[in-house]
């Protein structure tokens, strides 16, 4: 991919990874309103250049709009899925300031974080096996170089127990 554009930088995958704002699952709609020119929209203009994409990429589900030059003062409005709507003045705050605010009201915890993804790992660990909705294999048998399921194919006679048994009763016999 050549490295061509305004700060080419913002589209890597590692830049775009950085992002440490991940919203609770009752944001759906995030809306940003600033003024191109102007001091007071200063940090929300580095916020929208900076930030939005790296919030975008971590945030796939969240529809974002920018609205350009339509209010004296910046400010960033949330749309929860209860129908709520919360609302950030962000008017002479910078970039940093911004993003650290909406990641105390907005973001999810770091603990929350860690929870999910240990339930990620958890449900993606090869050892689990149950119903494929919830784990990676069904049975034991999927494995290869173990023995195919006896639903499928059947096993050996000197592998059934009364093949066994009956092996038993006849040399003692």
């Amino acid at each position: 991919m050549p490295m061509k554009g305004r700060f080419p930088i913002r589209r890597t995958l590692q830049y775009l990874s950085q992002g440490d704002i991940i919203f609770k699952s009752s944001v759906k709609v995030m809306t940003v309103n600033y003024n191109t020119a102007g001091e007071l929209s200063e940090g929300a203009r580095k916020f929208v250049f900076f930030n939005i994409p790296q919030i975008q990429y971590k945030n796939p589900w969240v529809q974002i709009m920018l609205f350009r030059n339509m209010t004296p003062s910046p400010f960033l409005r949330f749309y929860l899925d209860s129908g709520e709507q919360v609302l950030v003045d962000v008017e002479d705050k910078t970039n940093k300031e911004i993003t650290e605010h909406v990641k105390k009201i907005l973001g999810k915890s770091k603990e929350t974080l860690e929870k999910e993804e240990k339930e990620r790992k958890k449900l993606s660990h090869p050892a689990t096996f149950g119903p494929k909705k919830y784990h990676l294999r069904e049975c034991m048998c999927e494995i290869e170089g173990q023995v195919p399921c006896p639903a499928f194919v059947p096993l050996p006679k000197e592998m059934r127990g009364k093949y066994k048994a009956a092996m038993k009763n006849e040399g003692s016999a």
